[in-house]
């Protein structure tokens, strides 16, 4: 018997009473803390903005704090309170909730609550991630762009609340799978920062490199200048915003019916090897087609077509998001009244450096096996975490589970 069914039999055998939010505690909204009060000094303060890209599931300390005359007259959370963000653009960061565990009070801005309650805070604050809560704050999201609940319906959400030795027991063992993953997204945050290192290092022009154009090691083709009738299936279309980490991410890209394929390939359709780029908007990236699938160009897409006798395609792509070319991109960019751009027709007099096909090949090589151990999520630290996430999932989502009480 695991120590959480000893527990679970000996202070709770005949199950869990499950409660409102409302019931153990009460939500207070914040007030008045504008993002231009922040400072690097005073009393402690959290924005709401921050709960969506700083903070996990507690906290002993803040990213940032404000002038104690200010903070004096805002809502504050005191120790063991969570601090929930009230809105987001997208239904799964509403209600995106930290314990507060620090020593004192912290100031909270508006556009999220604070939630004093009776449970161990960190037990609240791993419910607040569950599926059970998930489930249940989805019918009580508002709005249309900016999503949004309130503090009424939150009181309204149920959960389950076992003895405090209990909830304790999985904060212990919840507490565990985020410090491994925490270790996990440390080791891989320094692996990707030796990757960039190293990136920059290979592609630097050094001794029996030699300088041509753009136009002599590829052809450049601009893309349409509209956008089709998207559909379900058929061809694709690939969007600027596909173009991830010099691979296309193809979740980002829609599909074109047959019938259209025709038109919006008549300049150019994608093959195997080539190179394509944003012209206008996300400047700088690019990506390098690996698929013998039918595609077309998306608007604002341009293609590098390789000259295989002197320049290997993936490394053509490489060296487009390397620091050289990079640089070249900024020194050329036309800055426009609504979108910065790059002069696609003058292009192909655009000078880079390049080495033997030889030893293209082999910083091909090198880089895209370092790639992988940094961003592909079926091998390496990534895979690795992604299990680790998976399980912690299933054991919060089932640590969080329990018979109900009959009354």
């Amino acid at each position: 018997m695991s120590r959480i069914d000893e527990l679970i039999a000996e202070h709770c055998p005949l199950g869990v009473e499950v409660k409102s939010l409302g019931d153990v505690g009460e939500f207070i909204r914040g007030n008045g803390l504008q993002k231009s009060d922040l400072t690097d000094r005073g009393t402690p303060a959290i924005h709401y903005g921050q709960l969506h890209t700083f903070y996990g599931i507690w906290t002993t300390t803040t990213k940032s704090f404000t002038d104690p005359a200010l903070a004096a007259k805002l809502r504050r959370a005191k120790p063991g309170d969570l601090i929930v963000a009230t809105t987001s653009e997208d239904d799964a960061a509403v209600a995106k909730a930290t314990a507060w565990i620090g020593d004192g009070e912290v100031a909270v801005s508006g556009d999220a609550y604070i939630y004093r309650h009776s449970l161990d805070p960190r037990y609240a604050a791993y419910f607040f991630q569950s599926e059970q809560f998930r489930g249940q704050k989805t019918r009580h999201i508002s709005g249309t762009k900016v999503r949004r609940i309130s503090g009424t319906s939150l009181a309204k959400i149920w959960i389950p609340v076992p003895p405090l030795e209990v909830q304790r027991e999985i904060v212990r063992i919840l507490d565990q799978f985020t410090a491994l993953e925490a270790e996990l997204e440390a080791e891989l945050e320094a692996r990707r920062h030796q990757h960039a290192f190293y990136w920059q290092s290979v592609l630097s022009p050094r001794e029996g490199w030699r300088m041509t154009t753009v136009g002599e090691v590829a052809q450049v083709f601009d893309g349409p200048h509209a956008t089709p009738t998207k559909t379900q299936d058929g061809p694709w279309y690939l969007s600027i915003s596909s173009l991830k980490n010099g691979r296309f991410d193809l979740a980002e890209s829609a599909h074109l019916g047959e019938d259209e394929f025709p038109t919006w390939t008549r300049r150019v359709a994608p093959r195997l090897g080539d190179t394509m780029f944003s012209y206008e908007t996300r400047l700088g990236q690019a990506a390098f087609w690996e698929r013998n699938d039918r595609a077309a160009l998306g608007r604002r897409m341009g293609l590098l077509r390789p000259r295989e006798s002197v320049i290997n395609p993936r490394f053509l792509t490489l060296v487009y998001l390397g620091p050289q070319f990079q640089a070249l991109i900024r020194a050329k960019t036309v800055s426009g009244s609504t979108v910065d751009r790059i002069p696609i027709a003058d292009m192909a007099s655009w000078q880079l450096a390049i080495p033997p096909l030889e030893e293209q090949k082999r910083i091909v090589d090198i880089l895209d096996s370092f790639d992988a151990l940094v961003n592909d999520l079926s091998v390496g630290l990534p895979a690795e975490l992604a299990a680790r996430r998976k399980q912690y999932e299933y054991y919060r989502d089932r640590l969080l589970t329990f018979e109900e009480v009959v009354a």
